[in-house]
């Protein structure tokens, strides 16, 4: 019985982290399980997180100077393609694929022997939203390469 409640905690996890395709953290997850009806330890959540990290199924990213960490599904993503910006006002996490990031990538590893993973490359600033940056639009071009996804 106990290994059938282990599959049903799991199942709901991976379950909740499929259907928000995004950087969550564990007490995200146990909040929804909670609203739910699921009676989860955040230290259970924990454990089953490690787990699908340890198979591939889930990858973990560790943001910001306390050391907190959010996972994501990654079947069928291509999270480890981009680099991600990190807002130091809201904790809002944004994937950015830009042309001038993969030239930047390339000069490094071209000019300085060394490669970039970018799927795990951070860069903290704060986003249009928190700055009260009005020129600027989450559906806005980027400048440099007329993308912004």
């Amino acid at each position: 019985m106990r290994g059938e409640y282990s599959t049903r905690q799991r199942d709901a996890i991976l379950s909740f982290l499929k259907e928000n395709n995004a950087h969550v953290g564990a007490s995200d997850i146990s909040t929804h399980l909670k609203e739910q009806g699921f009676s989860v330890s955040l230290a259970t959540i924990y454990r089953t997180l490690d787990k699908l990290v340890q198979e591939g199924v889930v990858r973990k990213m560790v943001i910001g100077e306390r050391g907190g960490a959010c996972y994501q599904y990654v079947g069928g993503t291509e999270c480890n393609e981009h680099f991600h910006l990190k807002c130091i006002k809201c904790g809002k996490l944004i994937h950015l694929s830009c042309e001038f990031l993969e030239s930047m990538e390339s000069h490094i590893l071209n000019d300085h022997g060394f490669t970039v993973s970018s799927g795990k490359t951070v860069i903290y600033g704060t986003c249009a939203s928190c700055a009260d940056n009005t020129s600027f639009t989450e559906n806005s071009s980027c400048h440099c390469c007329g993308s912004h996804k």
